[in-house]
């Protein structure tokens, strides 16, 4: 890492949201030049730093797992771009939920709407950028850890293309899924971040709008509503916006199909850790281990089916530069108060549109396009495999067209 190392330093009182793991502060300075030189960002706590172990959200798992020997290399081209890694920042435990609840090491609070949950896996990440605590952060989007909370919080984040960004150093969920995301409070930071991020290639001009329609249906009225104006400003700007379908299997089979192939990869990845060491786990997380095991392989096999034909067909809609519009989220971020049940029925609700992107390995910004009483939604775009530069220009783009300038 270019001679520098991470070092602990006793954390400041300056964590008003909770979004550091507690304890001391795990940090990396900066290269002296660089694109990103004297920008700071907050690290989803599932990624590799030299010499230190990542809890992945859980206690047991830091008690059992050795210090890392080497730094996740996408964090390192960060450093060595000019940023300085500022801390390790919270996620669900094992980044399984979208919520952003960790009972564990506690809940980040959402700036924005601090009676509403931030959103996960990637919640400390969000709810430190959000508070101003960095200027940028990374995570990890498996089911859509980065543009839920982006969405939740009023941020842009980006799913990137399956496989764009190095994922060696970074704790599995599920890893055909797997991709790592950031997020940022501009659209131009966003853009400047891939950069370094991702490979040469991708760029040139997309369009036209996609309409996904079923996604629109999905989503809560209130939330459809709220974001109709972006979607009419952006059509003012690249062109009207053409109707289309992508889940003829529809969305709850997009649902279905996302947690047969996400439970057989869980248990893949973690299932060695989970039954020999049965570690204290939430009720929620405990519960897919105890039943993915026995998930019978004739859904497996659907789950894989539907996965592939799907996305196949969205990669074939999207190979001419379109781009699909859509909300990031159904809903709003949950009030605090929110009961278990319905926690999954937003979560079912939410997974059958993040899976568009999850199944066909394509790239995904969300924008902070509009509010519901106050709290933020975001309004997603998809474009083809590869077209991340492009995508992330576009976005930009689309920022400006709806006001959205330095600082949101």
């Amino acid at each position: 890492m270019a001679g520098r190392t991470a070092r602990r330093v006793e954390a400041d009182p300056g964590d008003p949201v909770g979004a550091f793991m507690p304890g001391p502060r795990v940090t990396i300075a900066g290269a002296a030049s660089g694109p990103l030189a004297g920008l700071a960002f907050g690290l989803k706590d599932i990624f590799d730093v030299a010499g230190h172990v990542s809890t992945f959200g859980n206690p047991d798992w830091a008690r059992t797992h050795p210090p890392a020997t080497i730094t996740a290399p996408c964090v390192t081209m960060l450093v060595e771009a000019g940023a300085s890694m500022v801390g390790k920042t919270k996620t669900v435990e094992l980044a399984a939920g979208l919520t952003g609840e960790n009972p564990w090491y506690g809940t980040p609070t959402n700036p924005v709407c601090p009676d509403r949950y931030p959103g996960g896996s990637s919640c400390g990440s969000a709810a430190g950028l959000a508070a101003g605590l960095f200027d940028f952060a990374l995570g990890s989007d498996t089911a859509g850890s980065v543009r839920i909370p982006a969405s939740y919080c009023g941020l842009f984040g980006i799913r990137p293309s399956w496989g764009a960004v190095n994922a060696c150093g970074v704790l599995p969920l599920g890893p055909s899924f797997d991709t790592v995301g950031w997020f940022a409070r501009e659209a131009s930071l966003l853009r400047r971040v891939g950069e370094v991020l991702l490979p040469p290639g991708g760029e040139g001009a997309l369009g036209p709008l996609l309409k996904v329609e079923e996604a629109w249906m999905n989503a809560d009225p209130a939330v459809a509503n709220a974001l109709t104006p972006a979607l009419e400003r952006l059509e003012a700007r690249f062109g009207r916006a053409a109707q289309v379908e992508v889940a003829v299997e529809g969305l709850h089979a997009f649902f279905d199909a996302f947690r047969a192939c996400n439970n057989e990869e869980n248990v893949s990845a973690l299932g060695p850790w989970v039954y020999s060491v049965k570690p204290k786990l939430s009720a929620a997380v405990q519960a897919r281990f105890d039943l993915a095991p026995h998930q019978p392989p004739a859904k497996t096999a659907w789950g894989r089916h539907i996965r592939s034909v799907a996305g196949a067909r969205i990669r074939a809609l999207l190979a001419g530069g379109g781009v699909l519009v859509f909300p990031t989220s159904p809903v709003v971020a949950p009030p605090l108060s929110a009961s278990t049940d319905e926690i999954m029925a937003i979560r079912e609700q939410t997974i059958g549109v993040t899976a568009i992107a999850g199944f066909a390995g394509v790239p995904e910004v969300t924008i902070p396009a509009g509010r519901v009483d106050g709290a933020p939604v975001g309004l997603s775009l998809i474009a083809g495999a590869g077209r991340d530069r492009a995508l992330l220009a576009f976005a930009e783009a689309a920022a400006a067209a709806l006001g959205l300038g330095e600082g949101g």
